[in-house]
């Protein structure tokens, strides 16, 4: 179990240039004293740095002595950019821009917690980013791909037209062509392999949005050190708060043990 901690400071709101060139909003969770480490959370498709699931990690994590990012990606939230120009190659460029931002304002080490398609781009990016020390996936996919089920219906039309706008939770996003062809050209399962991370696997079980059969495939692959936890009674997003404050404390206990 954690420790308490005395409650966070106040947030700290931050910019800084994406894999783009847009300017990206992040917004910095920093511990009440001095910080024992860093956490950068990585979003999920459509999502954004103040979604619920985002910001009450984050806040868990300042209480547990680590400052914490949370941001959105180019083209989404706060952030400046064309989300046609979204793929998962620029989340996992935006997350080596802001994990560069955390050491310019002198946190570290680092840990990567990302949720769904933000999973699989912390997987993709954790190689590049020396810094980084764990990795922490919940309710990720274990190829980014599977998110094309959601794009069925308009592939043809942005296979087309070269882009297209798809409704995706009762919101209008313009996919493009782009987009498709990174989700085939990724290689997260080779990624995942070769991880010399720790690695956590948080999922819950009746998930119906990634299945909990993804998170036990990238447990599969994974070498050791990794761990696999199957949340009961939680959704995609840890609507439950009695369930996302466990997952939170899951989270805390992992990075104490390997940051």
């Amino acid at each position: 179990m954690t420790e308490p901690h005395a409650a966070p400071a106040d947030t700290e709101r931050l910019s800084f240039v994406g894999s783009t060139g847009a300017s990206l909003a992040g917004v910095l969770h920093p511990p009440a004293g001095e910080a024992k480490g860093s956490v950068l959370l990585s979003h999920c498709f459509t999502c954004g740095k103040d979604l619920h699931t985002s910001t009450r990690l984050a806040r868990a994590l300042a209480t547990a002595g680590y400052a914490a990012l949370r941001f959105d990606f180019t083209g989404l939230g706060e952030s400046e950019g064309d989300f046609t120009d979204h793929t998962v190659a620029s989340n996992v460029g935006d997350l080596t821009r802001a994990a560069t931002a955390l050491i310019e304002r002198g946190y570290g080490p680092c840990g990567l917690l990302g949720h769904s398609l933000g999973g699989a781009a912390a997987l993709l990016a954790a190689e590049r980013l020396k810094t980084v020390r764990s990795v922490v996936v919940l309710g990720a996919p274990s190829q980014p791909a599977h998110v094309r089920h959601l794009l069925a219906d308009a592939e043809g039309a942005i296979r087309r037209e070269g882009e297209a706008v798809v409704e995706i939770a009762g919101r209008p996003f313009p996919i493009s062509e782009a987009f498709l062809d990174d989700l085939e050209a990724c290689d997260t399962q080779g990624r995942i392999a070769a991880l010399d991370r720790p690695l956590l696997v948080v999922h819950a079980v009746d998930d119906a949005v990634v299945p909990v059969a993804e998170g036990e495939r990238i447990f599969a692959q994974a070498s050791q050190p990794k761990g696999f936890w199957p949340v009961l009674g939680a959704d995609h997003l840890l609507s439950d708060r009695t369930r996302a404050a466990t997952v939170a404390e899951l989270v805390v206990d992992w990075f104490d043990a390997t940051l």
